[in-house]
């Protein structure tokens, strides 16, 4: 059968987000960098800023890792208002399917949309959690607005178990991934609205134990 793929390796280009007013691009993108985006631009506009991040220095001058955010478009606010209106979202007679959507993200936060990174060590992604478990505690600008999950890897390695166990971030954790090898952390933020409720998004922060032979983003455990 014919094919029209190239034969070099396709790289991830882009993904484009969004903040829903004005006010919370600059928050939303202090927030991208803190989670390790690199800011390389960013054009001010009448209508909110636009930025362009990349997830490495080396991809600054180059057309792929990018992730790009800007303000919601008018008429996709305007849509995503018509849908909260017509679902009755946040009153007495919110939408039994609301809730029941709610109702699994509450017990899984990648059950819907979700934008992944891989992290480069477990300390820095303990940083991260730490870091931002700190400005939700401590800055006026973030309270409210960050909410938190974490999945230890399943257990079973002696030495994945231990250095978990020790952690500060995953030692209290209860949940666990849909596979061994790795940790998850899940942030969700309405600084970035996305979803099928146009409300946030949650961002996913990985790390895989570099001798696990499988891990959670090799194979999934049922």
């Amino acid at each position: 059968m014919a094919t029209t793929a190239p034969t070099a390796s396709l790289t991830m280009g882009h993904i484009a987000l969004h903040y829903a007013t004005p006010d919370d691009g600059p928050l939303a993108a202090r927030l991208l960098s803190l989670m390790g985006l690199i800011e390389s631009q960013m054009l001010p506009l009448p209508s909110g800023n636009f930025y362009r991040f990349v997830i490495s220095p080396d991809h600054v001058p180059r057309g792929d890792g990018i992730v790009f955010l800007s303000c919601l478009p008018e008429p996709q606010a305007r849509l995503i208002a018509a849908i909260r209106t017509a679902l009755h979202i946040g009153t007495e007679a919110e939408h039994e399917a609301v809730k029941a959507y709610r109702a699994m993200m509450a017990q899984d936060f990648e059950a819907s949309f979700h934008f992944g990174f891989l992290m480069p060590s477990l300390e820095t992604l303990e940083t991260l959690v730490l870091t931002l478990q700190e400005l939700t505690a401590t800055d006026p600008a973030f309270k409210g607005r960050l909410t938190i999950g974490m999945n230890r890897a399943r257990p079973g390695d002696p030495a994945i178990d231990a250095r978990l166990n020790a952690s500060p971030v995953f030692g209290s954790a209860t949940r666990y991934a849909y596979g061994s090898g790795g940790v998850q952390v899940f942030v969700e933020t309405d600084l970035v609205c996305a979803g099928q409720l146009g409300e946030s998004i949650v961002f996913e922060f990985d790390y895989v134990f570099p001798d696990a032979r499988s891990h959670i983003l090799s194979v999934v455990e049922l």
